[in-house]
């Protein structure tokens, strides 16, 4: 260790913080990498915020592409190994949650630590996912919701931009595609959906099947689209900051 940080890893756009009392381990959608949590804060209440740098993007663009997400969830077990000496959650966007799941479910089997608490944003249920609109969508269709989504971000979608986010994008639906669980497997940790207020692809009636998944699910709406969480609007770091336990109990969240 070095400069209270854990050593550099590919996997975190900034190494960790050895003394944090708390991580939140934030994966990102289908098509992104860590920067959709650029805006994000240093931390939640007492939590370390860590973005996960999936491989095959951005600054890791010559990386392999982790092809599906059990394969990923794998890889990412050995990544987040020397940082489970600490309370920790997931949260993950959209697609990035089911990884996020994928992870908890491996860290169980492995006998590590499992995280406190999955949030899960915008992301219907495990065995549901195939029914997300974008898996049927063709490549020009593709290409007219990057367009739009850049847009909606206040960028200018060069053409050198959207063919290198078409790359990404098509490689990432290939693995949500290949993704098939047809029976939940429950965590041993409460799960909390967020559901958008103003999310026209993924309503609340959607994200119900993940009470099937833990003993504990609760549910909470926060105001705005589906990509409104890159903003990193006070409500969302509330509900992800809100203490259920106290450092003493080992219970965070």
């Amino acid at each position: 260790m070095t400069s209270g940080h854990a050593l550099a890893s590919p996997w975190f756009v900034r190494p960790p913080a050895t003394s944090a009392p708390a991580r939140l381990f934030c994966f990102p959608f289908s098509g992104s990498g860590a920067s959709a949590f650029s805006a994000w804060p240093a931390t939640a209440g007492d939590a370390e915020i860590c973005p996960v740098q999936f491989p095959g993007r951005e600054n890791r663009l010559a990386h392999p592409h982790y092809a599906s997400y059990e394969n990923l969830a794998d890889q990412l077990v050995q990544a987040l190994t020397p940082l489970l000496d600490t309370p920790f959650a997931f949260f993950g966007h959209c697609a990035g949650a089911l990884p996020a799941y994928e992870s908890a479910l491996n860290l169980a089997a492995a006998g590590l630590p499992t995280p406190q608490r999955l949030f899960v944003s915008g992301q219907p249920a495990p065995h549901e996912a195939a029914h997300d609109r974008m898996l049927t969508l063709g490549e020009d269709d593709l290409r007219a919701e990057l367009v739009a989504f850049l847009r909606g971000r206040g960028l200018e979608p060069r053409p050198d931009m959207i063919d290198m986010g078409m790359v990404v994008l098509l490689r990432d639906r290939a693995a949500a595609v290949a993704y098939r669980r047809t029976e939940p497997a429950r965590l041993d940790c409460p799960i909390t959906v967020l559901h958008w207020s103003q999310d026209t692809d993924v309503s609340l009636a959607d994200l119900q099947g993940w009470l099937r998944y833990a003993d504990s699910v609760e549910f909470h709406v926060v105001e705005g689209g589906h990509y409104d969480f890159m903003d990193a609007p006070a409500p969302l770091l509330q509900t992800l900051a809100t203490r259920r336990g106290h450092p003493a109990s080992g219970r965070w969240w």
